[in-house]
């Protein structure tokens, strides 16, 4: 606030002898004085205006606080009653109790204003393919006397043999049988989408038998010399049976089970513990079978293999014994100079060694079965003269090659044909 200058009031004495020049500068003084007293006056009225304003908002503030505090005050007195209620009547019958217990009285929640509720969207079902009751059963059947290094191979399609699932259903071929099953591949050149592609096939072999059809596995190829014929133990091999899906949770003891795998437990990661002849022995095994009411076609062979190893390179041929005449036999590979003139005798004498022990086992296989028919019991044979056998490839998919130009019902040369393929 602005202050007006004092000035001395003059005397009378000098009040007589003013000049108009000084009348005229108080009277401009007077004016600035009642200029600033306005401003001063215009200057509170505004001041106090505002402090109104100011005032009159904080009251309508209060009185909004207060009207939003009086439901919660009423609903926290609303609470503090119940529980008071609850406390009184539960207070019989905790003092009934053993080892009472304190209560602690919760405390009064100060409630808010309600909140929409946001429904939890539950996630969508998951539905699983429910597996069918036999489905990986040719996945559990060894595949005698595959290399190792195919097994991959032979996985690699998603292979279905729905085929021999529905053998075994009703009016299927193995249904209600009791059945031997036994794998084994067969590498052809088949199309698929579009290609020419050499595939690994799986096959099953199923036998319908009342016993094992045998407990024995033969070792043969064409780089080996002589056959063997190993009990399967030997090999890590045995029949076991097959628990279909819906008994997995059930005791194998108790089950009565009508289907049995040849199954191997040697495991390939032992394998680099082996020796290469060990191994090796496990990709030349063939499923042995002797059916000593049938014929042996080998019985009458008159041919044998030969490898005469004095040469470079060695002499491979087959020479039979009714059709050639050795003396001519062994001057044709003089004349195509395959073998040296001075070996001719050693060769003739090799030759004959492998005919005399091929007569020999055709003489032993024929009195061994012989002797068999004469053991034999009337049920033994009835039940291999209804053996039968039953070949499976996989039935065609969009995911897996088209096998069905090359089944053949050739087995190997133990088990001769399959009486049916599927």
């Amino acid at each position: 606030m602005r202050k007006g200058t004092k000035r001395k009031a003059p005397s009378r004495k000098d009040g007589a002898a003013k000049s108009k020049p000084e009348e005229a500068e108080n009277e401009a003084s007077k004016a600035t004085v009642e200029e600033n007293n306005k401003e001063e006056v215009v200057e509170k009225s505004q001041s106090a205006a505002a402090a109104a304003e100011e005032e009159e908002s904080s009251k309508v503030e209060q009185t909004e606080e207060n009207n939003k505090s009086e439901p919660s005050t009423k609903l926290a007195e609303e609470e503090n009653e119940e529980k008071e209620k609850d406390e009184q009547s539960t207070k019989p019958v905790e003092e009934k109790k053993k080892g009472k217990e304190k209560v602690e009285p919760s405390k009064a929640v100060k409630r808010r204003g309600k909140r929409a509720r946001i429904t939890k969207q539950e996630d969508e079902p998951e539905y699983f393919e429910e597996k069918r009751n036999l489905e990986d059963l040719w996945k559990q059947v060894f595949p005698v006397g595959t290399e190792w290094e195919q097994l991959d191979l032979v996985y690699q399609y998603k292979w279905s043999f729905q085929n021999l699932e529905d053998a075994f259903e009703e009016g299927g071929e193995l249904h209600g049988k009791k059945v031997y099953l036994f794998g084994c591949t067969e590498p052809q050149f088949v199309s698929f989408q579009g290609q020419q592609k050499l595939v690994v096939i799986p096959v099953v072999v199923a036998v319908v038998s009342p016993f094992p059809p045998s407990d024995k596995i033969g070792i043969t190829s064409v780089q080996r010399e002589s056959e063997e014929i190993l009990p399967m133990k030997q090999m890590k091999m045995d029949w076991v049976p097959y628990i279909p899906f819906a008994n997995r949770d059930s005791q194998v003891e108790r089950l009565k089970s009508q289907i049995f795998i040849l199954a191997c437990t040697q495991r390939r990661a032992g394998l680099k513990h082996l020796k290469i002849d060990r191994v090796k022995k496990f990709e030349y095994c063939l499923p042995y079978f002797y059916q000593p009411l049938r014929e042996d076609e080998f019985e009458n062979k008159t041919d044998v293999d030969i490898l005469f190893p004095d040469t470079e390179p060695p002499i491979v041929c087959e020479f039979d014994w009714e059709l050639d005449e050795l003396e001519e036999f062994t001057d044709k590979f003089i004349e195509e100079d395959q073998l040296p003139a001075d070996k001719k005798d050693a060769f003739k004498e090799f030759v004959k060694e492998k005919v005399r022990e091929a007569k020999k086992a055709n003489r032993e296989a024929r009195e061994a079965r012989r002797k068999a028919i004469e053991e034999m019991s009337d049920e033994t044979k009835a039940a291999l003269e209804s053996m039968k056998f039953y070949k499976f490839y996989p039935v065609t998919t969009p995911d897996s090659p088209d096998v069905s130009s090359v089944k053949a019902p050739f087995i190997n040369r133990y088990y001769g044909k399959a009486h049916k393929v599927l």
